[in-house]
């Protein structure tokens, strides 16, 4: 669902909050699941706290890394609220704008409520400009997104 500015995935997982929280801040696990495959996580750095560090270098089989600059973690309500974004840095220091066109930051603001026996998880893609969400809806939030969500239950469910 598109609201303003902001893209919005919401799931069903067979598992608790606090499983799915550690599947998001533990850098192991979160290498596993957060992007869909061929990619391949080849740097993973949370450190959940205001302040703290979120980084995830991906690299595409035969493609150089996608390497951006950190990104900075805002909320940490542990087992129940993770937002991060790229906009600022850890220690909340102002990232460079881009230099690429079209390229956008974005905040990330995940939700986790325990519901049904598992936990009810939401990701909200926040941007800046209605040209960065349609650039975001474009690439493929929903199906990336969509297929990240898939591995993160498939893995929180496992543990």
């Amino acid at each position: 669902m598109t609201t303003d500015l902001t893209l919005t995935l919401t799931r069903h997982i067979n598992a608790s909050p606090a499983t799915v929280w550690r599947c998001w801040t533990d850098p192991e696990l979160l290498a596993k699941w957060f992007a869909p495959d061929p990619v391949q996580i080849t740097t993973c750095e949370v450190d959940p706290k205001p302040g703290g560090v979120f980084n995830v270098v991906m690299q595409m089989p035969g493609h150089d890394p996608m390497v951006a600059p950190a990104g900075c973690v805002l909320v940490a309500d542990k087992d129940a609220r993770l937002v991060w974004t790229a906009a600022l840095g850890p220690g909340f220091a102002p990232n460079p704008p881009h230099d690429t066109a079209g390229d956008f930051y974005l905040t990330v603001d995940l939700t986790m409520s325990a519901e049904d026996g598992g936990c009810r998880y939401k990701v909200k893609a926040m941007h800046s400009t209605p040209a960065a969400v349609q650039a975001h809806e474009k690439m493929g939030f929903f199906e990336g997104w969509g297929t990240t969500t898939d591995q993160l239950s498939a893995l929180a469910e496992a543990q």
